[in-house]
């Protein structure tokens, strides 16, 4: 390379450095800004939806009882939503006691009778009752599952143990296994896994979404335990894999006779 050459590039850096540092400084305040403003924006989004719902609901004299107007922002956001949140709190210490508790007997006994009302009814308060029940092992553990091939992994929460007609049509010892889908975490498939078949995560819940709605951009931090979840899970597998396959060899003997 020529000395002209070696003259020129130095200049040609000086000439691109203050643009540079322009994106640059672009780029920062925009991955400073664009999260808070978005998480202001559904929140304030949110906090609408059900201020609009609850006043709705509400008669007009009430309506404008309840709701005041600031000099700026017009009606303060977030009355509908305190008071959703005040009546629902009301209807569960009703419901806690006896007139409470015949009331809802009442009303089931009612929505059992309607035909396609009584199905959307019981699996939602059945699916309810299991997410929310603090005995619950419902999405509380993040696995990895071999799908759809051999060689291809996937993310999955553990929704509890495969019970049931399932349960006594498998060989071994199973658990069900939700695989949601990118970016939707929302949707997404049910697998009834062996638990010899399944790697066990330390990983939380919530890393696991911002993982899945992500489509693996947002990689949650990892800090190697001394005794991680994953190795003792490995330990036990290979027991459960002795016994799976000694059940396995009985169920085939059993057949032959």
């Amino acid at each position: 390379m020529s000395d002209a050459e070696n003259m020129f590039q130095p200049a040609q850096a000086a000439q691109k450095g203050p643009m540079v540092r322009l994106r640059s400084w672009f780029f920062t305040g925009l991955l400073v800004t664009a999260p808070v403003l978005l998480t202001i924006y559904i929140t304030w989004l949110f906090i609408d939806i059900i201020d609009g719902q609850v006043e709705a609901l509400m008669p007009s004299g009430l309506r404008d009882y309840i709701y005041v107007n600031a000099p700026i922002i017009g009606k303060i956001p977030g009355v509908g939503l305190l008071i959703g949140v005040i009546v629902i709190t009301v209807i569960g210490a009703i419901a806690a006691g006896f007139l409470g508790r015949w009331l809802i007997g009442l009303g089931e006994r009612i929505l059992n009778r309607m035909p396609v009302v009584r199905s959307i009814y019981g699996a939602s308060k059945q699916i309810l009752e299991t997410v929310l029940s603090t005995q619950s092992d419902a999405f509380r553990e993040v696995v990895l599952v071999e799908y759809p091939r051999k060689g291809l992994w996937v993310l999955g929460f553990v929704t509890g143990a495969t019970k049931g007609e399932v349960k006594d049509m498998m060989s071994e010892q199973t658990v069900n296994v939700f695989i949601p889908t990118t970016p939707n975490p929302t949707s997404g498939f049910l697998l009834f896994c062996p638990n010899q078949d399944i790697i066990y995560l330390d990983m939380s819940v919530e890393d696991a979404v911002k993982l899945v709605v992500s489509g693996g951009i947002v990689t949650p931090p990892y800090k190697q335990a001394k005794t991680s979840k994953r190795q003792t899970v490995k330990n036990k597998r290979k027991g459960t894999k002795a016994k799976a396959d000694t059940k396995a060899a009985k169920t085939r003997k059993a057949a032959k006779k």
